[in-house]
């Protein structure tokens, strides 16, 4: 049975990495941590004559350059001055052409948030009355493509690697001393330090495209690189690969000479280490706190320390895990991990969790702000995944514990089994050694016996016989030598028992890594309702509504509860934004649920679209979309595309009038 173990590792980790992968290929472009909450002229504003300048409003600081704020005409000609700046904390404005014609114009941003993520949008306003426009205000995202996915692997690993050298370092230094003379965890530390460094000048170098065109090309763009050197993120990327150096001789000393002291030496130098290591760490972890969600928005005073002690608390707990799981699967059967390690870590992982616990109480309370954020946010939705995968790693640790006690308590007997074994090793050794005594006593007669054969004949015998013999036996040795090790690896069941549940515990781990990459990418849920209330004040105060417009279409898909009519309501049905409402019911009036329903607006006169709204779904029959952008005013035509099964669809459509 343990033949299988192996390749059921390896199979489970490949699936657990491709899992982790898939979450961070769904991500998408990151979302915006800066939010647009205002502007002068309003989203979908007619104004009378031309304004002098636009102003935009976001709900923390960011950072511009000449093209990070553009207002274009209804041709597409940039009408700006190029020049914005900042009139408070948080509004930018830009200066426009003086006697601008009438017409609808296009604002569009993109812009890096204090907390170093890229943000881009785009809305429209009219000057006199709404016209034609050839700009386009989709599509406008940051932080995508090529590069946006690879500056997430990025992300991810440098999580990931932190993780590996600041948890595995500390399960040496604080749980198994003698660890540090192991090889396969030497490697493993050191992979750590060699991943986190390569992550880091990975960002480094994609940050400029990052944050602005995009594009592969401009990867090294050394321009670019000096722009982002100039930078609050880029500072905190240097300051890491700087902290990476005082890592590298922290790791050799570690392995180096720790394991060669004596006791006194060696407690001297484990004070040393510990203080000096934990500085590093700390000093690791302040390259994100400073640079990412903790430092901007409220108490950042408090919330950049508390960060710090959060990725610390995450690193020892993930990272001194898959430490012992590599010293349990990998480690030489001659230098077991101990039972004594494996309490000593269980104490540690349980001071992690409460830390853990206590910061991440405080930071969900920060970037959330309401109970509603929980399932109205997508940064409320990723936080209970993690809440919920960290509530199964606890779980499953609660059965590694009980492993452990009992690896406890029968490893006496199994110590003693090994020295039986010894015995009879040395035993069989003997009886080999005068087993090969015998056997060059008779090779000496056979020389002898050939003595007076020719020298070429002796030569060609011992040349041809010789060498491969040898080669034969030293495989066969370090056949039987791996096998032994395994064996005594694989000889005691609870050790077995606790080689299990660590490894599900580091599959958890991986997914949970992919989630807390996904959180640091995404929109904090208070900033985005924040965003959400803004939006609304503006729609409600751009112009007087007009009423709503209700279009009821009946459908037919032909399929089993294929019968029914869908209602969309439009509200204020005007140019700018609008609240659009859908609602699904039987013929008989009762409300139901339908796999999928769309909807696209178009304009026929005067070729604008179709325009996708993609509603979401509240309520059983009831979907909704907010700000759904309609550029000017005319006949429009609504296509709802309704389906009832995986192969069941219709299209219906019904023109509404828009004021």
């Amino acid at each position: 049975m343990t033949q299988t173990i192996a390749p059921r590792v390896r199979t489970l980790v490949l699936l657990l990495l491709a899992a982790a992968c898939a979450l961070l290929a769904g991500a998408g472009p990151a979302s915006a941590h800066a939010a647009l909450t205002g502007s002068d002229p309003r989203q979908g504003a007619v104004v009378d004559k031309a304004p002098a300048q636009v102003s935009l409003t976001f709900s923390e600081s960011v950072s511009m350059d000449d093209d990070s704020l553009r207002v274009l005409d209804p041709k597409g000609k940039r009408v700006d001055d190029g020049r914005p700046s900042g009139t408070g904390g948080t509004t930018y404005s830009v200066k426009l052409h003086a006697g601008l014609p009438d017409g609808t114009y296009t604002v569009t941003y993109q812009v890096v948030s204090a907390d170093s993520h890229p943000v881009a949008g785009a809305y429209t306003f009219s000057v006199g009355a709404p016209s034609e426009t050839s700009v386009s205000v989709s599509g406008q995202a940051a932080g995508g493509g090529f590069v946006g996915g690879l500056y997430g692997v990025g992300r991810y690993v440098s999580y990931a690697a932190f993780a590996v050298l600041v948890g595995g370092a500390a399960f040496v230094l604080a749980c198994w001393p003698r660890g540090s003379g192991v090889r396969v965890v030497q490697r493993f530390v050191v992979s750590g330090w060699l991943a986190l460094t390569a992550a880091t000048l990975l960002l480094l170098l994609l940050r400029g495209s990052y944050t602005g065109s995009g594009k592969a090309a401009d990867v090294f763009d050394l321009s670019l690189l000096g722009e982002v050197l100039q930078t609050k993120s880029g500072a905190a990327l240097v300051s890491r690969l700087l902290l990476l150096a005082a890592a590298a001789l922290f790791i050799a000393v570690l392995f180096g000479a720790y394991d060669k002291r004596e006791d006194e030496e060696r407690r001297d130098l484990t004070f040393g280490l510990a203080v000096g290591g934990s500085v590093v760490a700390a000093g690791l972890a302040a390259t994100w706190a400073m640079s990412e969600h903790a430092s901007v928005g409220l108490q950042a005073g408090l919330a950049m320390p508390v960060d710090v002690v959060h990725l610390i608390a995450v690193a020892t707990w993930l990272g001194g895990l898959t430490a012992l799981l590599v010293a349990l699967y990998r480690g030489p059967a001659d230098t077991p991990v101990p039972a004594l390690a494996v309490r000593r870590f269980s104490r540690v992982a349980f001071g992690s969790v409460v830390a853990l616990v206590a910061t991440g109480t405080y930071q969900s309370w920060r970037q959330l702000g309401s109970w509603t954020a929980f399932t109205d946010t997508r940064y409320g939705q990723l936080l209970l995944v993690k809440i919920g995968l960290v509530a199964v790693l606890v779980g499953v640790a609660y059965f590694s514990r009980r492993w452990t006690a009992q690896l406890a308590e029968t490893l006496p007997a199994v110590a003693g089994q090994r020295e039986k074994e010894k015995a009879g090793a040395g035993k069989t050794g003997a009886a080999k050694t005068g087993t090969a005594e015998k056997g060059k006593a008779a090779e000496k007669g056979k020389a002898a016996g050939k003595a007076s054969g020719t020298g070429k004949g002796s030569g060609a015998g011992k040349g041809s016989g010789g060498s491969p013999r040898a080669a034969q036996l030293a495989r066969q040795r370090a056949a039987v030598d791996a096998a032994r090790q395994k064996r005594q690896r694989d000889a005691d069941p609870h050790r077995f028992g606790l080689r299990r549940s660590v490894l599900a515990e580091a599959g958890v781990a991986v997914v949970l890594l992919a989630v807390t990459t996904l959180l640091t990418q995404t929109e904090p849920g208070r900033t985005e309702e924040e965003a959400k209330a803004a939006g609304a004040a503006s729609a409600a105060t751009a112009a007087p509504s007009t009423g709503a417009v209700t279009l009821d279409m009946p459908f037919d898909t032909g399929g089993q509860n294929g019968k029914g009519v869908v209602r969309v309501e439009l509200d204020p049905a005007r140019v700018g934004a609008n609240d659009m409402h859908l609602y699904v019911e039987r013929p008989d009036g009762t409300a139901f649920d339908i796999p999928e329903v769309k909807v696209a607006l178009t304009q026929k006169a005067k070729d604008i679209g179709p325009l996708p709204v993609a509603p979401d779904h509240i309520t059983t029959g009831h979907w909704s979309a907010s700000g759904v952008q309609i550029p000017m005013a005319g006949d429009w035509e609504v296509a709802v595309t309704v389906r009832t099964s995986d192969i069941d669809q219709v299209t219906l459509s019904k023109n509404a009038q828009i004021g």
